[in-house]
């Protein structure tokens, strides 16, 4: 590294920094902050250490690579390294973190690898150094390729000398303990809609690499499925936790990996679910594009095989898709593809990972869908207008729900941000004011930065309102940190 006399400005930085609104000392704590809950604990960032990054110095991993996460939430969109003007110590191609071989035994090698590395290198390193968010073309045509038939000599691993109807050296795990593996995905996943994805992630990591433990042995090809599906499920659920706290580069390699997993299982309907899950990813980092590719690229896969509950929640995001698009007519299209498809829901033959999608996340989907249109289209008081009520159904849904306390979390929030579209800003205190209640039971940073952001816009536009001031004040005291481990 050369000498300050050697240095240039970096106008790169300083132009995202200035737009930010960002202080340096605002900027140097949450570097700190990120750092701390990704295990970097040797990071210790000042104003003077932000002032010399602006003026040219090049910091070492994992800075870039925070800075870049950083910069990406606050402006709604993927800011990679190289437009920071910062060098990174890893350098992936265009879709190196996504673009992987399709086959069984790699797929549980890298799964594997990646699960480890996260548990390890969570409490003494850095994983999201090594990772880098793909979107656009890089992200999309890899994904594509989970349509391609394959031959199913992946399965099971290693293959046995047998027939692939069953035959072979018989696994060792029984029928017991088969049920005891799927059933504990489905405890993680029912404490994720309770918890939120801050307090369980570690331990669904490791359910995650014990089972690649499992796939490493003999296994006839039904037993090698189902720990597939498995495999799937609980790899999925470690990338919605890692969104749920601001992880994005780990969620979306989870994700990535989650579909291989689905994959080998044969398992249509729930590549469509990590699908969705990733075009949720998209839609909260505003790439609405790539979003719709994704969730037209799950409704293929799976139009003859998911279950009318899980056609209507892509319907549902395929509507949020368009209006973050701007696309009026094709968002009130999906919007009624929704409702009319889940008229047909049949909840006790669902799989378990879809049983999150009731009523009330209908509405709460629809209702945001109906808000999005109106920031793209300037704050529009009639799709405002559209959104409340239906936004209102999804709270009351969920106000009595004592499993799903995020989704009721979030859409208190949601509620909220309609009221300050329609310039009620006592209104919207009082439901920001509500999520902050229920955002202390919950560990999610995404509820938290929703709530961060709609208080920030009240006190823009309504500051010298009492009920909003309160709010600002009570938000400086109450909402809680980012846990430091994940």
């Amino acid at each position: 590294m050369g000498g300050a006399a050697d240095r240039q400005p970096n106008a790169q930085l300083s132009s995202w920094f200035v737009r930010s609104g960002w202080s340096k000392g605002e900027l140097a704590r949450q570097v700190n902050r990120r750092a701390r809950q990704l295990g970097a604990h040797h990071v210790s960032t000042d104003t003077s250490r932000v002032r010399r990054w602006l003026d040219g110095e090049q910091p070492r991993e994992p800075i870039p690579r925070i800075l870049s996460e950083l910069f990406s939430e606050r402006f709604g969109c993927v800011v990679p390294v190289e437009d920071l003007g910062l060098r990174s110590a890893h350098q992936p191609q265009a879709g190196g973190d996504v673009d992987l071989p399709w086959a069984g035994p790699q797929t549980v090698e890298l799964i594997s690898e990646f699960s480890r590395s996260d548990l390890m290198l969570g409490r003494r390193g850095f994983l999201g150094g090594s990772l880098a968010l793909s979107a656009g073309p890089a992200l999309i045509e890899p994904m594509q390729r989970w349509l391609v038939p394959t031959s199913p000599a992946g399965l099971p691993i290693p293959a046995p000398a047998g027939p692939r109807d069953g035959g072979g050296r018989p696994s060792r795990l029984s029928e017991q303990e088969l049920q005891l593996l799927e059933s504990t995905a489905e405890m993680f996943r029912m404490w994720d809609n309770q918890c939120g994805g801050g307090l369980r992630r570690k331990a669904v990591v490791g359910q995650l690499h014990e089972v690649t433990d499992l796939l490493q042995e003999s296994h006839t090809e039904p037993v090698a499925r189902r720990l597939y599906r498995v495999t799937a499920d609980l790899a999925a659920l470690a990338g919605w936790m890692s969104y749920d706290i601001g992880l994005q580069p780990t969620a979306q390699k989870y994700l990535v990996l989650a579909l291989h997993a689905a994959k080998e299982a044969g398992d249509r309907p729930l590549g469509a679910f990590i699908l969705s899950s990733m075009s949720r990813q998209m839609i909260h980092l505003n790439r609405p594009d790539d979003a719709l590719e994704l969730i037209h690229l799950a409704q293929y896969g799976s139009r003859d095989s998911a279950s009318a509950t899980t056609q209507a929640m892509l319907h549902a995001l395929e509507a949020r898709a368009y209006a973050n698009m701007g696309q009026v007519n094709k968002c009130h299209r999906a919007v009624r593809a929704a409702e009319d498809t889940f008229t047909e829901s049949r909840p006790d033959e669902d799989p378990s990972w879809i049983s999150f999608f009731n009523l009330a996340e209908l509405h709460a989907e629809n209702a945001h869908s109906y808000r999005d249109l109106a920031y793209v289209a300037g704050r529009s008081p009639a799709y405002a207008s559209l959104a409340h009520p239906v936004m209102e159904k999804a709270v009351e849904g969920f106000s009595n729900d004592t499993v799903h306390q995020r989704a009721y979390a979030l859409n208190l929030v949601g509620l909220a941000s309609v009221h300050l579209l329609q310039r009620e800003p006592e209104q919207a205190a009082h439901f920001t004011e509500q999520a902050m209640t229920v955002a202390k039971r919950v560990r999610s940073e995404r509820v938290n930065t929703r709530i961060r952001k709609t208080t920030d816009t009240a006190v823009r536009d309504f500051g010298d309102v009492p009920a909003v001031a309160r709010l600002a004040d009570r938000l400086s005291v109450e909402l809680p940190e980012v846990a430091e481990t994940a």
